[in-house]
């Protein structure tokens, strides 16, 4: 079993939501983190209020699809604590439309999504997770380090209407366990850097609270369990992926049973 304690984790979308909730917890257990986000003033803000926990953190403002940032990101952590051992890269973006909307009366089509729309959630969710695990697992392998390399599916990437963009980059991530473990397992450090992939539901962050009052209603009748999962159920998880070195190749879901129930 890994331990926690003096773990360093790199976490991209760490300024907000679920990241920001990883951090918090990861210092709490006496890890080290380093944050990223492309928003570099809440990026800091967070940072400050890390500090508070732990002054065991530090922040790089990054775009994660650029390869330079990202490179950056991975040698800012090697160079402040020396190894990586968890690698979050929880920065995405949702842009929701119907690839084409159509009219009521005629039914003819009167819209349609943009490629920009398209690439921009693609660039975002799928590139720049390739590219920040890419640039971390290359410094853990010359470092010697042992982890997790652990990435976010979701709900979503089992297909729904209004997010072929955003569905299309969280089913990927549910195959890239599988993929990099096979790989890590033909180069011989499948037992030292594990993937796994966890799928969450609807996440209580501050973005989804925000929706209005009636939608989010709605969206809570659909979850067998009542509610909305909230961000520190979801690290629990991570942290059980992280510690149990037994988990590796596998997406596993955190939704209250959301398309279990009777309405799924």
């Amino acid at each position: 079993m890994l331990k926690i304690q003096d773990a360093v984790a790199v976490i991209t979308g760490g300024g907000s939501g679920i990241g920001r909730a990883l951090a918090e917890f990861w210092l709490r257990q006496g890890g080290k983190v380093v944050i990223a986000d492309v928003a570099e003033e809440p990026l800091l803000a967070t940072e400050t209020a890390l500090r508070q926990i732990s002054g065991a953190v530090t922040s790089v403002c990054c775009n994660v699809t650029l390869e330079g940032d990202c490179e950056k990101l991975a040698d800012h952590a090697i160079a402040s604590f020396g190894k990586i051992n968890l690698v979050a890269p929880f920065a995405g973006i949702t842009s929701d439309a119907m690839m084409i909307k159509t009219d009521r009366d005629t039914g003819k089509v009167i819209g349609k999504m943009s490629l920009a729309q398209f690439q921009k959630v693609i660039a975002i969710n799928l590139t720049g997770v390739f590219l920040t695990i890419r640039e971390c697992v290359e410094r853990m392998v010359n470092n010697n380090c042992s982890g997790l390399i652990c990435l976010v599916s979701s709900t979503g990437s089992l297909g729904t209407a209004g997010q072929i963009n955003y569905a299309s980059s969280k089913a990927a991530m549910s195959v890239m366990p599988k993929v990099l473990t096979a790989e890590f397992f033909r180069r011989g450090f499948a037992d030292k850097i594990r993937c796994m992939a966890i799928a969450p539901g609807y996440v209580g962050t501050a973005m989804v609270k925000n929706i209005d009052a009636k939608v989010l209603g709605k969206i809570v009748e659909q979850v067998p369990i009542g509610r909305l999962i909230e961000p520190e159920e979801v690290v629990s998880l991570v942290a059980e992926l992280y510690r149990n070195e037994a988990m590796a190749g596998e997406t596993v879901f955190i939704h209250g049973g959301l398309r279990l129930g009777s309405k799924g």
